[in-house]
């Protein structure tokens, strides 16, 4: 498909698209591939290409403002890059802990306060309650997995039994601001703004410094429609470096729905810049420059091509339609007060621009306007707005608990607040002699908690307890809620606040348990003592053995055996009085595949042969200590000699069987084992000789009496014999 280029004002758009939207707009175009060619040209940084095209997109179908998000990343890229931030530098990376407060274990990842209601996520780390009310972040802060909440649709988030209890006994005053702090989110959801200003003041008179109290009284008062003070309030938290993103969220929440459209979209970027993983501010930004390049807008697009390069002053406020345009000139008149000091400090950001309106795609007005942005250079100069900027990013990166507790001391002119204290508050730590071992108990075992896991209903139990727990049931031991989905996963990560607090506060009382746990696991792991055994079928050295498991107790065997690192098991066939044959084989696990309830797949091939030498039982599944077994080898060249040749005869012999086998056991059987293996010309190569003895034996139509016989043998010749004889009635019966 040939292209356009950017001289005719197209900017790479398939010609026969491009007559279409010319010539023959009422005919259909091909809508997701406009959508998928602008997306490109966004991840390109080609921002007015991609705008025009989404133009059309939406023109000509149905555009969900989350599909903008490539085009609002390729916007924010250019914004960070403009005012001094080329990087998102609060983006975690797999080395780097973001902006982990190392000292402080009740401090949320999130919002870094204090961690009221503590919530644990799948990946393990723990957040406030709110953060995740809220959905304030898409990807978690510590690890940047996906922040899976584990709460089904509809769901409330289940709060962390245990760490609550600590939390509450460590730190009454704390627990009591966080209730307030719910008390006025509460008030603000009712619409009940008086009252919720009211508590927001208290708050603040009580702790000057206290960030989330301001933010709770500016939106009071944006909900009391007094926006002035709304705007100043969050204003003073900027300008004393404590501009959280929240804070800017906020702002921008407020200027949008003032109706300055321009100023929000501004402030959410600046949002964005400082946490480019700030849910709620990216979705207003998508619902803003969708509105942007909705085709009725068009008159704003170059404005935001400009203020996404870096070189545009700013972007008129979108009159509002139908009963707002009433109230446009207020809104208007506000929000250019209010944000004087804004304009101030960035004083490229509050002009207004006089943009045409470029009418059709082919318009001279959008090919003009597109065409200088396209040619404007980067903003290269570093003016005030670029710097409050990185003062502000700058702030972010620093010590978490320097945003988390913003001041405390104040210094007042006027009765109003001019600058504050914002040195780093000290770490919390548990108060002394208040910390007990029975706080870390295992409701399960009874023991002091070793990989602790959370489950979604808010339980904590060892790992190990856990699992085992779920081979017989799909319930919290505790409450009996459902876990079928949390065993769906198959993964259980461990909650890390719990684990790093004990590793603190009772160091000798892990070590003992993590010492316990060792010997426990390396008793497991001993190639000839107590090993697992699994009472089901022959089974064979090289010959594949695929296995159901279903059984709790061998799901049990089965996790140890992987988790210790042997992957390895004995296989019998039962004994009405010993409970499982003398003779069997060791089978090695290739791959397991865990169903949802439990249930798994287990792939794994014969090893060596074993003698049992004494039985045993172990949590329900058989345990015995066994001896391997080996051929005898042949020393003498005579000896060798004819054993060479029983080999070739036999193996032929098994050749011609199997070719007259009818076609459709010769299927099941390939389908099952796999071909037969080659002759080998070194038949006492292995300790278990040749694997197509193995493989053939395995498919014998015998009696596994027979078969048990014969895996026991330690000479390969009395093998072969065995063999050919079983061959040789099998082919008489055949003829006859």
């Amino acid at each position: 498909m040939s292209v356009l280029h950017s001289d005719s004002g197209r900017f790479f758009i398939p010609e026969d698209l491009v007559y279409k939207m010319e010539w023959d707009e009422e005919d259909s175009i091909d809508h997701q591939l406009l959508i998928q060619k602008a997306d490109t040209l966004a991840s390109q940084n080609r921002i007015k290409e991609a705008l025009d095209l989404f133009s059309v997109a939406i023109k000509h179908g149905s555009v969900r403002p989350e599909q903008l998000s490539t085009l609002v990343d390729c916007v924010l890229r250019n914004f960070k890059v403009a005012y001094g931030s080329d990087t998102d530098k609060t983006t975690p990376s797999k080395n780097d802990s973001y902006r982990e407060d190392p000292g402080d274990k009740f401090c949320c990842p999130g919002c870094h306060r204090f961690l009221s209601e503590p919530v644990t996520v799948a990946c393990g780390h723990t957040y406030c309650k709110r953060c995740l009310q809220l959905e304030l972040y898409s990807k978690c802060k510590l690890c940047n997995n996906d922040m899976d909440t584990r709460c089904g649709s509809g769901q409330p988030h289940r709060t962390n039994v245990i760490l609550s209890g600590l939390l509450e006994k460590w730190f009454p005053d704390e627990t009591k601001v966080s209730k307030v702090i719910l008390e006025i989110e509460d008030l603000t959801r009712r619409r009940r703004f008086e009252d919720a200003l009211v508590l927001s003041s208290n708050m603040i008179e009580s702790d000057p410094g206290e960030v989330l109290g301001r933010i709770f009284r500016a939106e009071a008062y944006a909900g009391l429609k007094q926006y002035e003070l709304a705007l100043k309030e969050l204003e003073e938290l900027c300008l004393n470096s404590l501009g959280s993103p929240e804070v800017y969220f906020q702002k921008g929440k407020i200027l949008q729905e003032m109706g300055c459209a321009n100023k929000s979209l501004q402030v959410l970027l600046q949002c964005l810049a400082l946490d480019g993983d700030f849910a709620p501010a990216k979705k207003e930004v998508e619902k803003i420059v969708y509105d942007l390049v909705s085709p009725d807008c068009q008159k704003v697009k170059e404005g935001l091509q400009e203020m996404a390069q870096g070189s545009a002053p700013g972007l008129r406020t979108k009159t509002p339609v139908g009963d707002g345009q009433a109230k446009a000139p207020y809104h208007k008149e506000k929000c250019d007060t209010a944000s004087s000091s804004e304009s101030e400090e960035q004083p490229g950001l509050g002009r207004a621009s006089s943009l045409r309106p470029p009418g059709r795609l082919r318009g001279s007005g959008t090919e003009e306007g597109l065409k200088r942005v396209s040619s404007a250079p980067q903003l290269g100069r570093q003016d005030r707005g670029g710097a409050l900027l990185k003062r502000k990013l700058s702030v972010s990166e620093a010590e978490p608990s320097a945003v988390r507790r913003g001041a405390s001391k104040l210094k007042k002119q006027g009765g109003e607040c001019d600058t504050w204290d914002c040195s780093p508050a000290p770490c919390r730590v548990a108060p002394a002699g208040s910390v007990e071992a029975s706080d870390f108990e295992c409701p399960l075992c009874m023991r002091l908690f070793y990989e602790p896991v959370t489950t979604p209903c808010g339980h904590t139990f060892c790992r190990s307890c856990l699992e085992r727990c779920l081979d017989h049931m799909t319930q919290c031991p505790l409450c009996k809620d459902s876990l079928k989905e949390y065993l769906a996963t198959g993964h259980y990560s461990i909650t890390e606040v719990l684990d790093g607090l004990i590793k603190t506060y009772l160091p000798e009382l892990h070590l003992e348990r993590h010492k316990m746990h060792t010997e426990e696991t390396e008793e497991f792991s001993d190639p000839t003592k107590n090993v697992p055994m699994f009472v089901c079928t022959m089974a064979y050295p090289t010959v594949p053995c695929p296995l159901h498991v279903f059984e709790p107790r061998y799901r049990l065997m089965i996790r140890r055996c992987v988790e210790t690192g042997t992957k390895r098991f004995g296989m019998c066939v039962s004994d009405p009085q010993k409970g499982f044959a003398d003779y069997g084989c060791m089978l090695q696990i290739r791959s397991t595949h865990v169903f949802p309830d439990g249930r798994s797949v287990v792939d794994t091939v014969g090893w060596k042969r074993f003698q049992v030498l004494s039985r045993g039982v172990r949590d329900g599944y058989n345990v015995a200590d066994i001896q391997f077994l080996e051929d005898a080898k042949v020393d003498s060249e005579q000896g060798l000699a004819k054993l060479a040749v029983l080999h070739d005869q036999v193996y032929k012999q098994a050749c011609s069987w199997f070719q007259n086998l009818k076609s459709r056991f010769r299927g099941q059987i390939l389908q099952h084992f796999g071909p037969m293996p080659e002759g080998e010309t070194d038949i006492q190569a292995t300790p278990n000789g040749p694997a197509w003895c193995w493989w053939l034996l395995a498919v014998l139509p015998v009696d596994p009496r027979y078969q048990l016989s014969v895996l026991s043998m330690l000479s390969l010749k009395e093998r072969l014999t065995k063999i050919q004889q079983i061959l040789t009635y099998l082919q008489s019966t055949y003829n006859e």
